[in-house]
Protein backbone atom coordinates (compact mmCIF):
# COMPACT_ATOMS: atom_id res chain seq x y z
CA UNK A 1 0.00 0.00 0.00
CA UNK A 2 1.50 3.95 -1.02
CA UNK A 3 1.40 5.27 2.29
CA UNK A 4 0.54 8.65 1.29
CA UNK A 5 -2.13 7.82 -1.03
CA UNK A 6 -4.11 6.20 1.52
CA UNK A 7 -3.64 9.24 4.48
CA UNK A 8 -5.05 11.74 1.84
CA UNK A 9 -7.75 9.02 0.73
CA UNK A 10 -8.66 8.66 4.36
CA UNK A 11 -9.00 12.37 5.29
CA UNK A 12 -10.80 12.94 2.24
CA UNK A 13 -13.64 10.61 2.94
CA UNK A 14 -13.30 11.60 6.96
CA UNK A 15 -13.99 15.13 5.25
CA UNK A 16 -16.52 14.34 3.29
CA UNK A 17 -18.48 12.70 5.28
CA UNK A 18 -19.30 15.75 6.73
CA UNK A 19 -22.69 17.00 6.43
CA UNK A 20 -22.75 20.79 6.09
CA UNK A 21 -26.20 22.26 7.49
CA UNK A 22 -28.14 25.22 6.92
CA UNK A 23 -31.15 25.73 9.16
CA UNK A 24 -33.86 27.19 7.05
CA UNK A 25 -35.29 28.84 10.24
CA UNK A 26 -33.76 31.86 12.08
CA UNK A 27 -31.76 30.87 15.24
CA UNK A 28 -30.36 34.69 16.06
CA UNK A 29 -32.23 34.45 19.36
CA UNK A 30 -30.28 31.08 20.56
CA UNK A 31 -27.55 32.08 22.84
CA UNK A 32 -23.60 32.97 21.32
CA UNK A 33 -22.54 29.88 23.32
CA UNK A 34 -20.13 26.51 22.50
CA UNK A 35 -21.79 23.47 22.98
CA UNK A 36 -20.08 20.48 23.57
CA UNK A 37 -20.65 17.84 20.98
CA UNK A 38 -21.46 14.45 22.92
CA UNK A 39 -21.07 11.24 22.26
CA UNK A 40 0.12 8.25 6.19
CA UNK A 41 2.82 9.20 5.42
CA UNK A 42 6.76 8.22 5.99
CA UNK A 43 8.36 10.63 8.06
CA UNK A 44 11.39 12.60 7.20
CA UNK A 45 13.82 11.42 10.07
CA UNK A 46 12.01 13.15 12.85
CA UNK A 47 14.02 14.49 16.02
CA UNK A 48 15.08 11.63 17.67
CA UNK A 49 15.40 12.61 21.24
CA UNK A 50 12.23 15.26 20.74
CA UNK A 51 9.34 12.47 20.55
CA UNK A 52 5.66 12.02 22.76
CA UNK A 53 5.97 13.16 25.84
CA UNK A 54 10.23 13.75 25.50
CA UNK A 55 11.11 15.08 29.09
CA UNK A 56 13.94 17.29 27.55
CA UNK A 57 12.57 19.08 25.11
CA UNK A 58 13.73 23.11 26.21
CA UNK A 59 10.85 25.79 25.78
CA UNK A 60 11.90 28.52 24.49
CA UNK A 61 11.10 32.26 26.35
CA UNK A 62 9.44 33.43 23.45
CA UNK A 63 7.80 32.09 20.02
CA UNK A 64 10.26 32.16 16.90
CA UNK A 65 10.01 29.99 13.35
CA UNK A 66 11.41 26.72 13.39
CA UNK A 67 11.69 23.86 10.70
CA UNK A 68 9.15 20.97 12.48
CA UNK A 69 12.33 18.56 12.43
CA UNK A 70 14.28 21.39 14.79
CA UNK A 71 10.67 21.33 17.33
CA UNK A 72 10.77 17.62 17.45
CA UNK A 73 7.94 17.13 14.79
CA UNK A 74 7.34 15.32 11.49
CA UNK A 75 6.37 17.93 8.23
CA UNK A 76 3.96 15.72 6.54
CA UNK A 77 1.19 15.48 8.99
CA UNK A 78 1.16 19.01 9.55
CA UNK A 79 1.47 19.97 5.68
CA UNK A 80 -1.91 17.55 5.80
CA UNK A 81 -3.80 20.53 7.28
CA UNK A 82 -3.57 22.30 4.32
CA UNK A 83 -5.74 19.88 3.09
CA UNK A 84 -8.61 20.07 5.98
CA UNK A 85 -8.93 23.23 5.98
CA UNK A 86 -9.50 23.75 2.21
CA UNK A 87 -11.52 20.88 2.23
CA UNK A 88 -13.73 22.72 4.80
CA UNK A 89 -13.74 25.83 3.36
CA UNK A 90 -15.37 24.44 0.27
CA UNK A 91 -17.92 22.58 2.10
CA UNK A 92 -18.73 26.22 3.04
CA UNK A 93 -18.41 25.71 6.57
CA UNK A 94 -16.23 28.39 6.76
CA UNK A 95 -15.14 31.61 4.40
CA UNK A 96 -11.83 30.93 6.39
CA UNK A 97 -9.20 29.84 8.83
CA UNK A 98 -6.04 30.45 10.09
CA UNK A 99 -3.95 27.81 11.66
CA UNK A 100 -0.83 27.91 14.24
CA UNK A 101 0.69 25.29 15.59
CA UNK A 102 4.02 25.76 17.97
CA UNK A 103 6.40 23.51 20.49
CA UNK A 104 8.20 24.43 23.15
CA UNK A 105 8.23 27.88 21.63
CA UNK A 106 9.27 26.53 18.24
CA UNK A 107 6.41 27.75 15.17
CA UNK A 108 6.29 25.28 13.29
CA UNK A 109 2.97 26.13 10.85
CA UNK A 110 0.98 29.32 10.99
CA UNK A 111 -0.95 29.63 7.64
CA UNK A 112 -4.06 31.70 6.10
CA UNK A 113 -6.90 30.15 3.99
CA UNK A 114 -9.96 31.96 2.33
CA UNK A 115 -11.23 34.98 3.15
CA UNK A 116 -11.66 37.06 6.58
CA UNK A 117 -14.70 39.05 4.51
CA UNK A 118 -16.82 37.60 1.99
CA UNK A 119 -20.32 38.65 2.13
CA UNK A 120 -22.32 41.43 2.59
CA UNK A 121 -25.67 39.94 3.85
CA UNK A 122 -27.44 36.62 5.40
CA UNK A 123 -28.60 35.16 1.85
CA UNK A 124 -24.82 35.10 0.71
CA UNK A 125 -24.36 37.98 -1.65
CA UNK A 126 -20.83 38.06 -2.56
CA UNK A 127 -18.61 41.16 -1.55
CA UNK A 128 -16.98 42.59 -4.66
CA UNK A 129 -14.29 42.47 -3.33
CA UNK A 130 -13.72 40.11 -0.41
CA UNK A 131 -11.20 40.50 1.83
CA UNK A 132 -8.17 37.19 1.64
CA UNK A 133 -7.62 35.99 5.08
CA UNK A 134 -4.24 36.67 6.57
CA UNK A 135 -2.04 35.04 9.16
CA UNK A 136 -2.31 38.24 10.95
CA UNK A 137 -6.08 38.46 11.28
CA UNK A 138 -7.82 39.35 13.99
CA UNK A 139 -10.70 37.52 15.22
CA UNK A 140 -13.72 37.73 17.52
CA UNK A 141 -12.00 35.14 19.56
CA UNK A 142 -16.14 34.68 21.39
CA UNK A 143 -15.13 32.35 24.71
CA UNK A 144 -11.83 31.95 24.77
CA UNK A 145 -12.29 35.66 26.28
CA UNK A 146 -12.75 33.52 29.31
CA UNK A 147 -9.12 32.69 29.15
CA UNK A 148 -8.64 36.29 29.72
CA UNK A 149 -11.12 37.04 32.44
CA UNK A 150 -9.28 34.09 34.35
CA UNK A 151 -6.00 34.77 34.17
CA UNK A 152 -7.37 38.20 35.21
CA UNK A 153 -9.04 36.84 38.74
CA UNK A 154 -5.75 34.98 38.95
CA UNK A 155 -3.47 37.84 38.84
CA UNK A 156 -5.74 39.41 41.36
CA UNK A 157 -5.50 35.90 43.21
CA UNK A 158 -2.04 36.33 43.49
CA UNK A 159 -2.12 39.72 45.24
CA UNK A 160 -3.81 38.41 48.26
CA UNK A 161 -7.66 40.09 47.22
CA UNK A 162 -9.82 37.05 48.32
CA UNK A 163 -9.55 33.32 48.33
CA UNK A 164 -11.45 30.81 46.02
CA UNK A 165 -13.72 29.53 48.38
CA UNK A 166 -14.78 33.03 49.34
CA UNK A 167 -18.92 33.68 48.74
CA UNK A 168 -18.83 35.86 45.60
CA UNK A 169 -21.24 37.87 48.10
CA UNK A 170 -18.45 38.53 50.15
CA UNK A 171 -17.06 41.07 47.99
CA UNK A 172 -20.22 42.02 45.99
CA UNK A 173 -22.98 41.77 48.75
CA UNK A 174 -25.71 42.37 46.14
CA UNK A 175 -24.90 39.21 44.44
CA UNK A 176 -26.82 37.24 47.12
CA UNK A 177 -29.70 37.60 46.10
CA UNK A 178 -32.24 35.21 45.27
CA UNK A 179 -30.45 32.16 47.45
CA UNK A 180 -26.91 33.14 45.97
CA UNK A 181 -24.98 33.60 49.39
CA UNK A 182 -22.91 30.90 48.95
CA UNK A 183 -21.76 30.44 45.28
CA UNK A 184 -17.82 31.14 45.96
CA UNK A 185 -15.26 32.57 42.98
CA UNK A 186 -13.91 28.78 42.66
CA UNK A 187 -17.49 27.31 41.28
CA UNK A 188 -17.86 30.36 38.88
CA UNK A 189 -14.61 29.68 37.46
CA UNK A 190 -15.43 25.63 37.56
CA UNK A 191 -19.08 26.55 35.82
CA UNK A 192 -20.51 24.59 39.16
CA UNK A 193 -21.92 27.87 40.46
CA UNK A 194 -25.88 26.64 39.89
CA UNK A 195 -26.26 29.37 37.13
CA UNK A 196 -28.43 28.55 34.30
CA UNK A 197 -26.05 28.75 30.66
CA UNK A 198 -27.32 32.13 29.19
CA UNK A 199 -30.11 34.68 29.76
CA UNK A 200 -30.66 36.99 26.28
CA UNK A 201 -29.38 40.06 28.88
CA UNK A 202 -29.32 42.45 25.38
CA UNK A 203 -33.10 42.22 25.64
CA UNK A 204 -33.19 43.68 28.71
CA UNK A 205 -32.02 46.77 30.55
CA UNK A 206 -30.90 50.47 29.10
CA UNK A 207 -27.04 50.18 29.90
CA UNK A 208 -24.42 47.75 31.27
CA UNK A 209 -25.06 49.11 34.31
CA UNK A 210 -28.49 47.69 33.96
CA UNK A 211 -27.76 44.50 32.64
CA UNK A 212 -24.70 43.82 35.31
CA UNK A 213 -27.25 44.42 37.90
CA UNK A 214 -29.60 41.69 36.06
CA UNK A 215 -27.01 38.93 36.52
CA UNK A 216 -26.31 39.79 40.21
CA UNK A 217 -29.86 39.23 40.62
CA UNK A 218 -30.28 36.44 38.64
CA UNK A 219 -31.54 33.48 40.71
CA UNK A 220 -29.60 29.96 40.49
CA UNK A 221 -30.88 27.31 38.29
CA UNK A 222 -29.43 24.40 40.44
CA UNK A 223 -28.14 24.38 43.74
CA UNK A 224 -24.49 25.52 43.98
CA UNK A 225 -22.04 22.53 43.97
CA UNK A 226 -24.29 20.02 42.82
CA UNK A 227 -23.93 20.09 38.78
CA UNK A 228 -21.83 21.14 36.45
CA UNK A 229 -23.39 23.75 33.53
CA UNK A 230 -21.39 25.70 31.06
CA UNK A 231 -22.65 29.46 31.97
CA UNK A 232 -21.66 32.66 30.51
CA UNK A 233 -23.27 34.07 33.52
CA UNK A 234 -20.60 32.41 35.31
CA UNK A 235 -17.62 34.86 33.62
CA UNK A 236 -19.72 37.86 33.51
CA UNK A 237 -19.73 37.75 36.99
CA UNK A 238 -16.38 37.39 37.34
CA UNK A 239 -15.55 40.26 34.77
CA UNK A 240 -17.34 42.21 37.69
CA UNK A 241 -15.21 40.76 40.42
CA UNK A 242 -12.11 41.85 38.81
CA UNK A 243 -13.41 45.71 38.09
CA UNK A 244 -14.63 45.11 41.65
CA UNK A 245 -11.07 44.22 43.31
CA UNK A 246 -9.15 46.48 40.33
CA UNK A 247 -11.06 49.16 40.30
CA UNK A 248 -10.43 49.42 36.63
CA UNK A 249 -12.77 48.13 34.20
CA UNK A 250 -11.50 44.44 32.84
CA UNK A 251 -10.77 45.96 29.35
CA UNK A 252 -8.39 48.10 30.86
CA UNK A 253 -7.25 45.39 33.43
CA UNK A 254 -6.20 43.01 30.77
CA UNK A 255 -4.50 45.54 29.09
CA UNK A 256 -2.64 46.54 31.57
CA UNK A 257 -1.22 43.32 32.82
CA UNK A 258 -1.81 40.77 30.01
CA UNK A 259 -1.83 41.95 26.84
CA UNK A 260 0.82 44.86 26.67
CA UNK A 261 3.32 43.08 28.97
CA UNK A 262 3.12 40.11 26.83
CA UNK A 263 3.73 42.28 23.38
CA UNK A 264 0.02 41.35 22.03
CA UNK A 265 -0.40 44.44 20.08
CA UNK A 266 -3.24 42.74 18.15
CA UNK A 267 -5.59 42.17 20.89
CA UNK A 268 -8.07 44.38 22.40
CA UNK A 269 -11.47 44.70 23.46
CA UNK A 270 -13.38 47.07 21.01
CA UNK A 271 -11.01 47.32 18.39
CA UNK A 272 -11.07 50.93 16.63
CA UNK A 273 -12.53 51.42 13.25
CA UNK A 274 -9.38 51.65 11.52
CA UNK A 275 -8.54 48.12 12.35
CA UNK A 276 -11.55 46.98 10.40
CA UNK A 277 -10.30 45.64 7.12
CA UNK A 278 -7.99 43.24 8.96
CA UNK A 279 -10.83 41.58 11.66
CA UNK A 280 -12.43 39.09 10.16
CA UNK A 281 -16.54 39.84 9.47
CA UNK A 282 -18.66 37.80 11.54
CA UNK A 283 -22.73 37.20 11.24
CA UNK A 284 -24.84 39.53 9.32
CA UNK A 285 -27.79 40.27 12.62
CA UNK A 286 -31.19 40.73 11.97
CA UNK A 287 -32.55 40.25 16.22
CA UNK A 288 -30.85 42.39 17.13
CA UNK A 289 -30.93 44.78 13.84
CA UNK A 290 -27.36 44.84 13.93
CA UNK A 291 -26.58 44.35 10.00
CA UNK A 292 -23.14 42.58 9.23
CA UNK A 293 -21.58 42.68 12.51
CA UNK A 294 -17.99 43.04 11.32
CA UNK A 295 -15.27 44.75 13.83
CA UNK A 296 -17.98 44.66 16.72
CA UNK A 297 -18.17 41.65 19.31
CA UNK A 298 -20.42 38.95 17.69
CA UNK A 299 -22.16 38.29 21.15
CA UNK A 300 -25.01 40.05 21.66
CA UNK A 301 -24.78 40.05 25.48
CA UNK A 302 -21.34 41.21 25.50
CA UNK A 303 -22.35 43.76 22.67
CA UNK A 304 -24.73 45.10 24.96
CA UNK A 305 -22.32 45.62 27.95
CA UNK A 306 -20.39 47.74 25.59
CA UNK A 307 -18.04 45.33 24.27
CA UNK A 308 -16.41 44.82 27.65
CA UNK A 309 -17.52 41.01 29.51
CA UNK A 310 -16.16 38.40 31.59
CA UNK A 311 -17.55 35.50 29.06
CA UNK A 312 -16.74 37.46 25.42
CA UNK A 313 -15.34 40.36 23.75
CA UNK A 314 -11.53 39.76 23.10
CA UNK A 315 -10.11 40.06 19.51
CA UNK A 316 -7.09 38.85 18.82
CA UNK A 317 -4.79 37.22 15.93
CA UNK A 318 -3.39 33.37 16.26
CA UNK A 319 0.43 34.58 17.33
CA UNK A 320 -1.04 36.77 20.26
CA UNK A 321 -3.18 34.32 21.19
CA UNK A 322 -0.04 31.80 21.36
CA UNK A 323 1.70 34.38 23.70
CA UNK A 324 -0.77 33.82 26.08
CA UNK A 325 -1.25 30.08 25.65
CA UNK A 326 2.80 29.68 25.87
CA UNK A 327 2.64 30.97 29.74
CA UNK A 328 0.92 28.30 30.35
CA UNK A 329 3.93 25.68 29.55
CA UNK A 330 6.55 28.18 30.35
CA UNK A 331 5.94 28.49 33.99
CA UNK A 332 3.60 32.08 33.90
CA UNK A 333 6.30 33.45 31.58
CA UNK A 334 7.30 35.04 27.96
CA UNK A 335 9.94 37.04 26.83
CA UNK A 336 11.08 37.54 30.60
CA UNK A 337 7.32 39.09 31.74
CA UNK A 338 6.36 37.30 34.57
CA UNK A 339 2.63 37.35 33.83
CA UNK A 340 1.53 34.29 37.01
CA UNK A 341 3.68 32.52 39.29
CA UNK A 342 4.38 28.86 37.82
CA UNK A 343 2.37 28.01 41.46
CA UNK A 344 -0.39 29.32 40.16
CA UNK A 345 -0.10 28.07 36.62
CA UNK A 346 -0.55 24.51 38.04
CA UNK A 347 -3.77 25.52 40.35
CA UNK A 348 -5.25 27.00 37.22
CA UNK A 349 -4.53 23.66 35.49
CA UNK A 350 -5.66 21.29 38.18
CA UNK A 351 -8.55 19.55 37.58
CA UNK A 352 -11.71 20.95 39.58
CA UNK A 353 -14.30 18.76 38.59
CA UNK A 354 -13.18 15.23 39.54
CA UNK A 355 -16.85 15.12 40.62
CA UNK A 356 -17.95 15.46 37.66
CA UNK A 357 -17.29 12.89 35.15
CA UNK A 358 -16.65 14.15 31.55
CA UNK A 359 -17.10 18.25 32.34
CA UNK A 360 -12.84 18.48 33.81
CA UNK A 361 -12.13 21.83 34.19
CA UNK A 362 -9.21 23.70 35.69
CA UNK A 363 -9.93 27.33 36.79
CA UNK A 364 -10.96 29.10 33.45
CA UNK A 365 -9.42 26.13 31.10
CA UNK A 366 -11.34 23.29 29.73
CA UNK A 367 -9.27 19.97 30.16
CA UNK A 368 -9.66 16.56 28.22
CA UNK A 369 -12.25 17.55 26.00
CA UNK A 370 -11.74 15.27 23.22
CA UNK A 371 -14.57 16.55 21.36
CA UNK A 372 -12.23 19.18 20.23
CA UNK A 373 -8.93 18.40 21.22
CA UNK A 374 -8.79 14.95 19.87
CA UNK A 375 -5.78 12.66 19.81
CA UNK A 376 -3.59 15.93 21.67
CA UNK A 377 -5.61 15.30 24.63
CA UNK A 378 -4.72 13.18 27.68
CA UNK A 379 -6.70 12.36 30.01
CA UNK A 380 -7.33 15.76 32.11
CA UNK A 381 -3.95 17.11 31.37
CA UNK A 382 -4.04 19.10 28.09
CA UNK A 383 -6.79 22.08 28.45
CA UNK A 384 -8.15 24.33 25.60
CA UNK A 385 -11.06 26.20 24.59
CA UNK A 386 -13.49 26.84 22.18
CA UNK A 387 -15.17 29.99 21.13
CA UNK A 388 -19.12 30.39 19.07
CA UNK A 389 -17.45 32.64 16.29
CA UNK A 390 -15.85 29.48 15.59
CA UNK A 391 -12.04 29.15 17.34
CA UNK A 392 -10.31 27.16 19.17
CA UNK A 393 -7.16 26.54 20.92
CA UNK A 394 -5.91 22.80 22.52
CA UNK A 395 -2.54 23.06 24.65
CA UNK A 396 -0.72 19.71 25.33
CA UNK A 397 1.69 20.64 28.34
CA UNK A 398 3.49 17.15 27.92
CA UNK A 399 4.25 17.80 24.50
CA UNK A 400 4.77 21.50 24.91
CA UNK A 401 2.57 21.93 21.86
CA UNK A 402 0.00 24.55 21.20
CA UNK A 403 -2.47 24.29 18.51
CA UNK A 404 -4.84 27.23 17.20
CA UNK A 405 -7.40 27.43 14.82
CA UNK A 406 -9.44 30.55 14.06
CA UNK A 407 -12.20 30.81 11.44
CA UNK A 408 -14.81 33.09 10.56
CA UNK A 409 -17.35 30.03 11.04
CA UNK A 410 -20.94 32.78 11.74
CA UNK A 411 -19.71 34.45 8.97
CA UNK A 412 -22.16 35.67 7.50
CA UNK A 413 -24.51 33.31 9.34
CA UNK A 414 -24.56 30.79 12.38
CA UNK A 415 -26.12 28.28 11.03
CA UNK A 416 -23.58 26.97 8.84
CA UNK A 417 -22.60 23.93 10.64
CA UNK A 418 -20.09 22.38 12.95
CA UNK A 419 -16.72 22.97 13.32
CA UNK A 420 -15.87 20.45 15.52
CA UNK A 421 -14.75 17.62 13.04
CA UNK A 422 -12.21 20.36 11.67
CA UNK A 423 -11.10 20.77 15.52
CA UNK A 424 -10.49 17.36 16.12
CA UNK A 425 -8.74 16.70 12.51
CA UNK A 426 -6.42 19.60 13.25
CA UNK A 427 -5.61 18.46 16.76
CA UNK A 428 -5.18 14.72 15.39
CA UNK A 429 -2.70 15.70 12.56
CA UNK A 430 -0.78 18.11 15.41
CA UNK A 431 -0.80 15.21 17.27
CA UNK A 432 0.75 12.79 14.91
CA UNK A 433 3.20 15.11 13.86
CA UNK A 434 4.98 14.68 17.13
CA UNK A 435 6.70 11.25 16.55
CA UNK A 436 6.57 8.12 18.93
CA UNK A 437 9.97 7.12 19.85
CA UNK A 438 9.86 3.33 18.29
CA UNK A 439 12.47 0.94 20.21
CA UNK A 440 15.79 -0.41 18.03
CA UNK A 441 15.46 -0.14 14.55
CA UNK A 442 13.23 -2.03 13.36
CA UNK A 443 9.93 0.06 12.36
CA UNK A 444 6.35 -1.21 13.70
CA UNK A 445 2.69 -1.38 12.80
CA UNK A 446 0.66 1.40 13.31
CA UNK A 447 -3.12 1.15 13.42
CA UNK A 448 -4.10 4.85 12.06
CA UNK A 449 -6.80 7.29 12.54
CA UNK A 450 -10.10 7.22 11.85
CA UNK A 451 -13.95 7.54 13.29
CA UNK A 452 -15.65 3.69 13.31
CA UNK A 453 -12.82 1.69 12.50
CA UNK A 454 -12.57 -1.30 12.32
CA UNK A 455 -8.84 -1.79 11.28
CA UNK A 456 -7.23 -5.58 10.73
CA UNK A 457 -4.37 -7.20 10.31
CA UNK A 458 -4.68 -10.66 9.76
CA UNK A 459 -2.56 -13.93 9.44
CA UNK A 460 -3.06 -17.51 8.83
CA UNK A 461 -1.97 -20.28 11.58
CA UNK A 462 -0.37 -23.80 10.72
CA UNK A 463 0.20 -25.53 14.22
CA UNK A 464 0.85 -28.80 15.08
CA UNK A 465 1.14 -27.69 19.11
CA UNK A 466 0.21 -24.77 21.10
CA UNK A 467 2.35 -21.67 21.17
CA UNK A 468 3.34 -18.18 22.20
CA UNK A 469 2.68 -15.39 20.50
CA UNK A 470 4.82 -11.89 21.76
CA UNK A 471 5.21 -8.36 20.41
CA UNK A 472 5.85 -5.42 21.96
CA UNK A 473 2.78 -2.33 22.38
CA UNK A 474 2.77 0.92 22.70
CA UNK A 475 -0.91 2.44 22.82
CA UNK A 476 -3.00 5.67 23.92
CA UNK A 477 -6.52 4.90 22.77
CA UNK A 478 -9.47 6.71 23.82
CA UNK A 479 -10.38 4.69 26.99
CA UNK A 480 -13.01 2.77 27.10
CA UNK A 481 -14.86 4.33 23.87
CA UNK A 482 -11.99 2.84 21.56
CA UNK A 483 -9.98 -0.43 22.37
CA UNK A 484 -7.37 -2.60 20.44
CA UNK A 485 -7.98 -6.10 19.96
CA UNK A 486 -6.29 -9.32 19.71
CA UNK A 487 -8.17 -12.40 18.42
CA UNK A 488 -7.51 -15.61 16.95
CA UNK A 489 -9.94 -17.74 14.78
CA UNK A 490 -11.32 -21.22 15.87
CA UNK A 491 -13.97 -23.66 15.98
CA UNK A 492 -15.56 -21.30 13.51
CA UNK A 493 -15.48 -17.86 15.21
CA UNK A 494 -13.08 -15.74 16.49
CA UNK A 495 -12.16 -15.54 20.12
CA UNK A 496 -10.23 -12.26 21.97
CA UNK A 497 -7.24 -12.85 23.30
CA UNK A 498 -6.95 -9.48 24.93
CA UNK A 499 -8.09 -6.08 25.04
CA UNK A 500 -6.53 -3.22 25.44
CA UNK A 501 -7.62 0.91 25.91
CA UNK A 502 -6.30 3.69 27.85
CA UNK A 503 -2.69 4.19 27.99
CA UNK A 504 0.26 1.90 27.75
CA UNK A 505 3.78 2.88 30.24
CA UNK A 506 5.67 3.63 27.62
CA UNK A 507 6.51 0.40 25.12
CA UNK A 508 5.43 -2.71 26.98
CA UNK A 509 6.24 -6.48 26.30
CA UNK A 510 2.91 -8.79 25.83
CA UNK A 511 3.15 -12.67 25.87
CA UNK A 512 -0.48 -14.56 24.68
CA UNK A 513 -1.10 -18.13 24.57
CA UNK A 514 -2.35 -19.60 21.45
CA UNK A 515 -4.14 -22.75 21.15
CA UNK A 516 -2.66 -25.27 18.23
CA UNK A 517 -6.17 -25.48 16.78
CA UNK A 518 -6.48 -21.63 16.16
CA UNK A 519 -6.55 -21.24 12.24
CA UNK A 520 -5.75 -17.17 11.97
CA UNK A 521 -4.29 -14.58 14.58
CA UNK A 522 -5.41 -10.88 13.80
CA UNK A 523 -4.88 -7.44 15.87
CA UNK A 524 -8.03 -5.11 15.08
CA UNK A 525 -8.71 -1.35 15.64
CA UNK A 526 -11.78 -0.57 16.49
CA UNK A 527 -13.24 3.25 17.09
CA UNK A 528 -16.03 4.77 17.91
CA UNK A 529 -17.95 7.79 15.90
CA UNK A 530 -15.90 10.97 17.19
CA UNK A 531 -12.35 11.04 19.02
CA UNK A 532 -9.18 9.47 18.21
CA UNK A 533 -6.17 9.29 20.75
CA UNK A 534 -2.39 9.22 19.72
CA UNK A 535 -2.98 4.75 18.31
CA UNK A 536 -1.87 1.67 18.70
CA UNK A 537 2.07 0.24 17.31
CA UNK A 538 2.49 -2.99 17.55
CA UNK A 539 5.93 -4.33 16.59
CA UNK A 540 7.72 -7.78 16.15
CA UNK A 541 4.88 -9.79 16.55
CA UNK A 542 6.36 -13.02 16.30
CA UNK A 543 5.24 -17.15 17.42
CA UNK A 544 7.79 -18.72 19.97
CA UNK A 545 9.06 -20.30 17.20
CA UNK A 546 10.78 -17.47 16.26
CA UNK A 547 8.85 -16.96 13.24
CA UNK A 548 7.70 -13.11 12.42
CA UNK A 549 4.49 -13.09 11.99
CA UNK A 550 3.60 -11.90 7.88
CA UNK A 551 0.33 -10.80 7.21
CA UNK A 552 -2.43 -12.12 4.03
CA UNK A 553 -4.81 -9.42 5.32
CA UNK A 554 -3.50 -5.63 6.71
CA UNK A 555 -4.99 -2.75 6.67
CA UNK A 556 -2.58 -1.11 8.50
CA UNK A 557 0.53 0.92 8.15
CA UNK A 558 4.69 0.10 8.64
CA UNK A 559 5.84 3.75 9.87
CA UNK A 560 9.03 4.57 11.44
CA UNK A 561 7.62 7.28 13.80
Amino acid sequence: MKRKAFMITAVCSMLLSTTTVFANKDLTNEPSIEKVEKRTIPSKNPHPAFTWNSTIIPVSGILHPSSARGAGMVEAPLKQIDQIMNQAISQKLMPGAVTFVARAGKIVKHDAYGYSAQYIDGQFTEMENPIPMENDTIFDLASISKIFTATAVMILFEKGLFNLDDPVAKHIPEFAANGKEIVTVRQLLTHTSGFTSWIPLYSKGNSREDRLKLVLNQPLKNASGTTYEYSDLNMITLGMLVEHWSGTRQDEFVREHITEPLGMKDTMYNPPASLKNRIAATEYQSTPNRGLVWGEVHDENAWSLDGVAGHAGVFSSAIDLAKLAHIFINEGSYGGKKILKPETVQLLLQNQNEAFSGNDHGLGWELGQGWYMDALSEGTYSFGHTGYTGTSIVVSPNNKTVAILLTNRVHPSRNMGSMNLTRRLLARNVADSIPVSIPGKSDAWFAGYGDKLNREMETDLHLSKDTKLTFSTWHMIENVWDIGSVEIFRDGSWHQLALLTGTSNGWEKKELAIPSDATKLRFVYRTDGSTNSRGWYIQNPKLDSGTTLSFTNNEWELRDY
